[in-house]
């Protein structure tokens, strides 16, 4: 068996879902860990930066509402692609991945969407906001 194809074989062991939850139980305190270190990180950074020369104390809000939008716009993808996963080839963890983000992307969504409102800075380009017009 050739290096690629015994790679590829692994990686199909994670269709049953015995073989998968198990490894989920394995990485899943590490992740969780590295999530609070790298949370921590962000949210220290957010009070110990300055302000922009430009937009002055609002470029610290880029430290909460850029890291929820990509979280966000992640799980609804995933969520996406596992849904046709569930549809076209009904596999059973297919349906499990497509509920699962749904707890985490919920959270951050309400900072993504009022993020700039919040900060008092208005859009680019919007009437009266500093735009890019020059």
């Amino acid at each position: 068996m050739s290096e690629s194809s015994l790679a590829i074989r692994k990686f199909s062991d994670l269709a049953n879902p015995t073989r998968f939850l198990a490894l989920t139980d394995r990485v899943l305190p590490w992740l969780a860990a590295l999530t609070l270190l790298v949370f921590a990180a962000g949210l220290w950074l957010s009070f110990t930066t300055e302000g922009d020369y430009q937009q002055g104390e609002t470029v610290r809000i880029m430290y909460v509402h850029v890291p929820s939008a990509w979280l966000s716009m992640m799980c609804y993808t995933v969520m996406a692609i596992s849904a046709l996963g569930t549809l076209v080839w009904r596999h059973p963890l297919a349906d499990v991945s497509a509920r699962a983000p749904q707890r985490r992307s919920a959270p951050a969504s309400p900072f993504w969407h009022s993020s700039p409102a919040r900060s008092g800075a208005s859009r680019c380009g919007a009437p009266g906001g500093s735009g890019m017009r020059g």
